[in-house]
């Protein structure tokens, strides 16, 4: 007696179901890929976190920003990221020690890192490298910062160039600001324009410093009197790629010291 069940009847599936099929899978690849880059990212940007920041701010009322803006045009983005880090997590290279033995931080020194890891950081290098290819060649970007370690080097006071589309404008001892939206060589009010802050405060007696980075992306040109705010999508990715500066810049600076 034959007790081997002829093999199953295999239906070919009609041209439209096998691409429907197909393009199941591959939006559920990618919705997968997308939930687990979420959840990692997330996962690495925890530390980092958004303030309250709009025009009441007293950062739009300095004369950097007056001479920047001067139209006071409305910005069409602005935020601002915080970190916290205790100075005992710091490298002993930054601290102070008072006669109390009390810790205190140099606080330059830790704002001047801040600002080359932000540069010289794996958050900022895919896009360096798209600047470089389409804009090194080119003449009078001969003296712009664009290799790693010319990034991990500067000193960034005012004027330094970035990949040709960041500028110095101001250093102090707590922030490094630069001009960014448009080349260092267009000293003009552009549609694209901004300011982008890289600040460290620090609080002695709770022994804390504070890493933050602000940015304010403005129409500075006649044209941006009535701007609007930037589309939804542009705001929530600027936020993602700021949240991920900040955590390469300042794992970075540790792991570097």
């Amino acid at each position: 007696m034959n007790t081997i069940s002829p093999p199953p009847q295999i239906k070919r599936l009609s041209g439209p179901k096998r691409l429907f099929g197909a393009l199941a899978g591959i939006t559920g690849a990618l919705g997968a890929n997308a939930l687990l880059f979420y959840s990692v990212s997330s996962f690495y940007t925890r530390n980092t976190k958004f303030v309250p920041y709009d025009t009441s701010s007293p950062d739009l009322t300095t004369n950097l920003f007056r001479s920047h803006n001067p139209l006071s045009n409305p910005p069409g983005c602005i935020d601002h990221a915080i970190k916290h880090i205790p100075y005992g997590k710091l490298p002993e290279k930054y601290w102070i020690r008072g006669k109390d033995a009390r810790i205190t931080v140099d606080q330059r020194a830790l704002t001047t890192d801040f600002c080359r890891g932000v540069w010289s950081g794996v958050a900022f290098r895919v896009q360096r490298r798209y600047l470089e290819r389409k804009y090194r060649a080119l003449p009078g970007r001969e003296r712009h910062l664009w290799d790693i370690k010319a990034l991990e080097a500067s000193t960034y006071e005012v004027g330094t160039a970035i990949v040709d589309h960041f500028e110095v404008v101001e250093h102090a001892d707590d922030k490094v600001v630069v001009r960014c939206g448009d080349s260092p060589l267009n000293t003009d009010h552009r549609p694209s324009d901004g300011l982008f802050s890289m600040e460290v405060s620090k609080d002695d007696e709770a022994q804390m410093a504070t890493f933050h980075l602000k940015s304010v992306f403005v129409n500075t040109t006649a044209e941006g009197k009535n701007a609007q705010p930037l589309p939804w999508n542009f705001q929530l990715a600027h936020r993602w790629y700021t949240k991920l500066w900040m955590e390469s810049a300042t794992r970075k600076l540790i792991k570097d010291a």
